[in-house]
């Protein structure tokens, strides 16, 4: 396993310009990427420190059931004893999600790492898991490889009601019939056998999707101490229960804040990524698993597709007595892992770049301070099959990411192409309609109208020289199948739907290839949070 590191234009403009001097967007952020901000951070957070133990006590409970390994519950120790964090998060994706929640995890794990050097004291990696997120058509799904296509695998298990992941039941018959097909799009390997059993164990554990995603977060980077909470977990929301009331209180100018500044965010040429309000409460109020997003309207805290209608008191007192019932959105999400956690720097992605510049101020309206933005790490796994396609073709990664496997693969099939068919069938169409035109010629003159008729047999020889036409081509192209099929694979592996790897594939595609100790084996390598992208050859 090999490791390399490639410069690759960056689309999104305000991660392009996050990595470049003297940009806008700098002005959004409280600190720059680099070790004098990590040094100023770390001070900030040691003249506001507070008690840790009952929040290392909360993630330790809910890790106690996945299985708390000795790097974890070290851990646990530094943070109940005033350790500082990286925290990243994601949705509880099938099977992980996208390949990227690993590549976040592994983000977090290794700048903790490097900052406990070089700050000289425990920084503790912490992976959030938006369990109360409800839009179960983002995690029910993966993507596979069949034969040359790209096929999206979907739970096909459906509800009418918009409940939490961590809310929402598994039925085990339906995932353990969508893992078998996902096994058999995956092909057998000497791994596969025991790692479908140690997925179907593991499902068979799990209740939820959120259980499902920690069980095997868990056993991915438990040897690494990486610690999990789930946003949802009843005792963190206990413990959240005075920063709800925090933001009920602030919750009219946190609203306009982020207006005002999402607004600036859009003159500057950076787009609207929240399309935030005034009106907005930036909370969600839940009801038998299901979360209602939350207006302002004279005073109340609406929804009215939901009959929800809650004065500001009522609010207050939920957040006092229930907060179990309400949960966050993109705005205070990252306000309460804040209040409840001390964060040195936040990981996360693009997407989550973009809405974080919009939220300076809404942090300073709550009397705190925006951590250090860490974008995360890019990576790119290349198998031999795949280098040794690379290799034929005399081609990079970047290539195929650029199209050029399929420019290469249209070419190829225009080169093959049986154009002597081509031309005879080209000739024989032209004959015929040549006669046509002489019979309706002479019709015309006998004054005998079948126009309609000459023109229906017309279109029915077309529709029959083309067919010809597509199954010759057909039969070329299986003759050539092999080497067509070689520009499909490095299109198909590295450029899925279009994209990066990391934002359709799942992990356990590379795991059934390379084997158990695939991301034990990836985090052994020196990764560096920057502007590059990294290839993986296993």
């Amino acid at each position: 396993m090999k490791l390399e590191s490639i410069q690759v234009p960056i689309k999104n403009r305000v991660l392009a310009d996050y990595w470049s001097p003297k940009t806008a967007i700098h002005e959004y952020f409280e600190y720059e990427y680099n070790d004098q901000s990590f040094e100023k951070r770390v001070r900030y957070l040691e003249q506001h420190a507070k008690d840790q133990k009952e929040i290392a006590a909360i993630i330790r409970q809910f890790m106690e059931p996945l299985g708390i390994s000795k790097k974890s519950n070290e851990h646990l120790q530094q943070l109940e004893q005033g350790a500082v964090t990286v925290v990243g998060g994601q949705q509880a994706g099938i099977l992980t999600g996208p390949l990227y929640s690993v590549h976040k995890a592994i983000s977090v794990i290794k700048l903790a790492k490097e900052q406990s050097l070089k700050l000289q004291r425990p920084v503790v990696p912490v992976f959030w898991i938006a369990g109360e997120d409800h839009d179960l058509e983002e995690i029910n799904h993966t993507y596979t490889v069949q034969g040359v296509e790209v096929k999206k695998r979907v739970y096909g298990e459906r509800s009418r009601r918009k409940t939490m992941a961590s809310a929402t039941s598994i039925n085990k018959e339906t995932m353990t019939q969508l893992m078998n097909t996902i096994a058999k799009d995956f092909g057998e390997t000497e791994f596969t056998e025991a790692l479908m059993k140690q997925l179907i164990d593991t499902l068979n554990k799990s209740e939820t999707f959120t259980d499902f995603f920690a069980q095997l977060m868990n056993q991915l980077f438990k040897d690494e101490g990486l610690l999990l909470i789930d946003a949802t977990n009843y005792k963190l929301r206990q413990y959240e229960s005075g920063n709800f009331t925090h933001i009920i209180q602030h919750n009219e100018e946190i609203a306009r804040v982020v207006t005002e500044k999402e607004e600036q965010l859009e003159r500057a040429g950076y787009g609207k990524p929240i399309l935030a309000t005034n009106e907005a409460a930036n909370l969600f109020f839940v009801e038998d698993g299901e979360r209602h997003l939350l207006e302002r309207k004279n005073q109340s805290f609406v929804n009215l597709a939901a009959n929800i209608k809650l004065s500001r008191e009522q609010m207050m007192e939920i957040a006092t007595n229930q907060p179990e019932r309400l949960s966050n959105n993109v705005v205070t999400r990252p306000l309460m892992q804040e209040m409840v956690l001390p964060v040195l720097a936040f990981v996360g992605g693009p997407g989550e770049l973009a809405y974080w510049a919009t939220l300076k101020d809404a942090f300073s309206v709550l009397g705190l301070q925006m951590p250090i933005f860490a974008p995360r790490l890019h990576i790119t796994i290349v198998t031999r099959h795949v280098e040794q396609l690379l290799r034929e073709q005399q081609l990079t990664v970047a290539d195929v990411w650029a199209g050029k496997a399929l420019q290469l693969k249209e070419q190829f099939i225009a080169e093959v192409q049986d154009q002597e068919a081509k031309s005879q069938i080209q000739t024989m169409q032209q004959e015929l309609f040549d006669k046509y035109n002489q019979l309706a010629s002479y019709l015309k003159e006998q004054h005998v109208s079948l126009d309609k008729i000459l023109v229906k047999n017309k279109e029915n020889h077309q529709k029959q020289f083309d067919y010809l036409q597509q199954k010759i081509e057909q039969s070329v192209l299986h003759k050539h199948e092999t080497t067509i099929r070689k520009f499909m694979t490095l299109q198909n592996e590295l450029c899925p739907n279009e994209g990066y790897q990391e934002r359709s594939y799942n992990p356990y595609q590379y795991i059934n290839e390379f084997g158990p100790m695939l991301v034990t084996e990836m985090l052994k390598h020196n990764y560096s949070i920057g502007n590059h992208h990294y290839l993986l050859y296993i």
